[in-house]
């Protein structure tokens, strides 16, 4: 438990963006939900601010974050996301600075405050490691350590950036999780990232344009749960 927040490894994030939403989010969270229970993995989904609530009172399992948020109090702000308003849609959590919503770090270390004050766990991404060790000072629950130049693109990560980013975030605070995203496109990309070390991935693209969204699902979240307890079974026998 970090600031209230629990999740365990192996874990993962779903991030629908703006393709999905309504029913048609709905119908594939509960897919996400199912597959959750099955392979016992905490899956965070962040999907439109709309449909938090939808989402909440319609699964049990996954982990509900918004996309983003601002750090103001409420009162004034049309157009500004209240984080006292995704508490109360039913989020356990934030996502910041996605490459698609970038925040300056001072704007990042005021948001996260305000989650904490909230009861928000959050989620930050960073791309270079410089970026992840500025982010992991500010004492986020969660980093996504995604290049953003392979976002979207079907490559991933190499296995030195994985461990090194991992290293950079332990020595820093040991409580921080990282997720490697960025190029995840089936399940044997997820298979390969955690046998490489990691301790949670994710996906848009690969699960969201793929011919059947709800088949894909499965098959990341099998091939995380497999290497996961192929990998640390292994440990445990040596």
């Amino acid at each position: 438990m970090f600031n209230g927040f629990q999740i365990r490894p192996p874990f993962f994030e779903i991030g629908p963006k703006a393709y999905l939403y309504g029913d048609e989010m709905l119908s594939l969270a509960k897919v996400i939900d199912r597959v959750a229970y099955k392979y016992d993995v905490d899956i965070i989904v962040t999907p439109q601010y709309t449909d938090i609530r939808l989402l909440a009172e319609n699964t049990s399992r996954i982990l509900i974050f918004a996309q983003h948020m601002d750090h103001l109090h409420a009162g004034r702000g049309l157009g500004s996301v209240l984080p006292e308003a995704v508490k109360a849609a039913g989020a356990s959590g934030v996502m910041l600075n996605h490459a698609e919503k970038k925040l300056t770090l001072d704007e990042i270390e005021k948001t996260i405050r305000r989650a904490d004050e909230t009861g928000l766990a959050t989620i930050v991404c960073a791309g270079t490691i410089d970026e992840i060790s500025a982010v992991a000072h500010l004492g986020p629950n969660l980093i996504v350590a995604e290049p953003e130049e392979l976002i979207g693109t079907g490559k991933t990560s190499d296995i030195s950036y994985v461990r090194s980013t991992i290293e950079t975030v332990k020595a820093i605070n040991p409580r921080i999780m990282v997720l490697q995203g960025a190029g995840i496109s089936n399940g044997k990309d997820v298979y390969n990232i955690i046998m490489a070390g990691a301790m949670a991935t994710g996906s848009t693209s690969g699960v969201i344009k793929a011919e059947d969204p709800a088949a894909m699902v499965e098959e990341m979240i099998y091939s995380l749960r497999k290497a996961w307890d192929i990998l640390h079974s292994e440990k445990k026998e040596i």
